[in-house]
């Protein structure tokens, strides 16, 4: 009887672990896919929201300067529950990996996502950084900075999987020390095969936009050159701040981390 008991206590040990390894698995896969009716309802609640309020939008409270594409971040709190049960799975508020996001807020306040794999690839170089400023290879263009993976002890460069292609997206560094994704290679792609209407001073990151429920966060800005390539737009002062803190190296200045607050 001793031996038979310990065997059931064996096999429900053996399910209560098979269960935890798969529910878990399965539940977590189901949180990182953008599901179009997840979006829909979110979009309804926001539509509901802005016409009881007046025109309002059920945001968080972000500065002013902070990147576009996350500035607007939804508030769920506003949201649950008078205009929807609970966030959707997906939602990181419900430990998936996007952020709900609302686009052209006084107009269309469409909502998008925000691919929280970025901010994590990056967290790993200002992690191995340690609060230093980060080192630099060379130029991607007179404002705009390879990073020195090796010198940070990576054994490879650190690339984010782009949510629009199967593309690997390098990681740069601006003047004043900000990561940023390069999405030249997706922009490529739409210009080259789709030749849309744009012309030098438009930003076209808004074709990623366009075709997309994630919008590029964590990105500069772009627009096309004479001969209809994307090329990156950087305020001059991101390479003056650079050279002055390469040149005093015993300040090391920190990397700053805007948006590591948000995504905790």
């Amino acid at each position: 009887m001793k031996k038979q008991g310990t065997l059931i206590v064996f096999l429900v040990i053996a399910v209560m672990a098979l269960s935890g390894c798969m529910f878990p698995d399965s539940e977590k896969a189901a949180n990182q896919i953008p599901y179009a009716d997840q979006l829909a309802a979110v979009q309804q609640a926001v539509n509901q929201y802005k016409e009881d309020t007046g025109g309002l939008v059920p945001i968080k409270d972000r500065d002013m300067d902070t990147d576009p594409y996350i500035k607007y971040l939804i508030d769920f709190e506003k949201l649950v529950p008078r205009y929807m049960a609970e966030p959707p799975g997906t939602a990181y508020e419900k430990g998936g990996i996007y952020q709900y996001t609302i686009w052209d807020p006084e107009n269309t306040a469409e909502v998008k996502l925000v691919d929280l794999n970025i901010p994590e690839r990056m967290r790993e170089i200002k992690i191995r950084a340690m609060g230093r400023y980060l080192p630099t290879k060379d130029l991607i263009n007179p404002l705009a900075f390879r990073i020195d993976y090796e010198a940070l002890g990576f054994k490879e460069e650190i690339t984010v999987k782009s949510p629009y292609s199967q593309h690997q997206l390098p990681i740069f560094m601006t003047g004043d020390g900000e990561l940023h994704v390069d999405y030249t290679l997706d922009l490529a792609d739409i210009l080259r095969e789709e030749k849309p209407d744009v012309k030098p001073g438009d930003d076209i990151r808004d074709l990623l936009v366009e075709r997309s429920p994630i919008v590029p966060a964590y990105s500069v800005p772009y627009t096309v050159d004479d001969n209809n390539e994307p090329v990156m737009v950087i305020e001059i002062t991101k390479a003056k701040d650079r050279k002055e803190n390469s040149d005093n190296k015993e300040e090391n200045p920190t990397v700053d981390d805007k948006n590591e607050k948000n995504d905790k």
